[in-house]
């Protein structure tokens, strides 16, 4: 794996063990009418994810996301390497009943009710009938169905982010510890994608680990602590956003006026525009330099951050 995280990320306790561990983990299918081709899903992907923390996997399509999650979660088995889920080897039946999980195409029973899918989905985890009745409601209200009637109204009559949002509320019953979270903001709009970005960092803050993918970056880049990229089965970066984007403490600047002498200390790159302005990076504590500049009679047309934004940063490293 390629990284550009060497910096220490002080995100992360390194004191505690990961919530997920893999080490060299590998997956290799078999094709063709004598099986005799072989298709590498994912090569040597080796990862940690922490107690509490918000982590996000992002990658183009067919680049082995899904394939990791079923890996973890013991759907399939591994071609090669080792992995551990809360302390216990991949696969292992205990840590199951401590885990939730939202594919990226949930199949909900066309004729059952969110209640009653949610019952069900209680029951596998033996949660007893009276505990039940309260957290079910609790559910519904968190994940924004409690308007609907959903003792009576049947899934098949569910809009596709009314099905996202009880497969949300599926993952979540047994109260689980760490929680996947596959395309969770797959046919919702504007509203629905806000009110699942909610959902995220309220469970974040009851101490919950969310391992997560997506293809929008931008929700991405608003609550994940750490995110890596993977592509054609390969892991090519992984690190807190600052890490990968650098820290927020530059700022291109458009501006007028000044003193072209004083302003190249401030802006060593500076540069004249077309229109008579000029432009520049000044990097710091930018206050000091707004001072300076309104004392030489400057002004500022437009001033933002410069550092890519991750959907930048993930095309550029695609295109690696």
């Amino acid at each position: 794996m390629k990284s550009v995280a060497d910096a220490p990320d002080t995100t992360l306790n390194s004191q505690e063990p990961p919530v997920v561990l893999t080490t060299e983990l590998r997956k290799v299918y078999r094709t063709g009418f004598w099986l005799n081709q072989k298709v590498v899903s994912l090569k040597s992907c080796s990862l940690q994810v922490y107690q509490g923390e918000t982590f996000g996997l992002l990658g183009p399509n067919g680049a082995g996301k899904t394939t990791l999650f079923k890996l973890l979660l013991g759907i399939i088995r591994p071609t090669a390497g080792k992995g551990l889920l809360l302390g216990k080897p991949i696969g292992d039946r205990s840590v199951k009943q401590r885990i939730g999980y939202l594919p990226e195409n949930p199949y909900l029973y066309d004729y059952l009710t969110g209640w009653e899918f949610l019952q069900l989905a209680a029951g596998i985890f033996q949660i007893p009938p009276s505990l039940q009745r309260q957290r079910i409601p609790q559910l519904l209200d968190l994940v924004g169905l409690s308007k609907i009637d959903a003792r009576k109204k049947q899934m098949r009559r569910y809009s596709k982010g009314m099905l996202q949002r009880v497969g949300m509320a599926q993952a979540l019953i047994n109260d689980p510890d760490l929680v996947f979270l596959d395309e969770p903001m797959s046919g919702l709009d504007p509203v629905g994608r806000y009110q699942m970005r909610s959902i995220i960092l309220t469970l974040k803050e009851q101490g919950k680990t969310i391992f997560f993918n997506s293809h929008i970056l931008s929700d991405v880049e608003k609550i994940c602590d750490r995110v890596a990229i993977l592509a054609q089965g390969e892991l090519i970066c992984c690190g807190s956003l600052n890490q990968l984007l650098g820290t927020a403490d530059t700022y291109h600047v458009i501006g007028t006026g000044g003193d072209w002498e004083i302003l190249q200390k401030w802006l060593p790159n500076i540069e004249s525009r077309s229109d008579g302005s000029w432009q520049g990076e000044v990097r710091g504590d930018y206050y000091d330099f707004l001072a300076s500049l309104r004392l030489m009679g400057g002004q500022i047309i437009n001033m933002k951050l410069f550092r890519p934004s991750l959907e930048e940063f993930f095309i550029q490293n695609l295109q690696k």
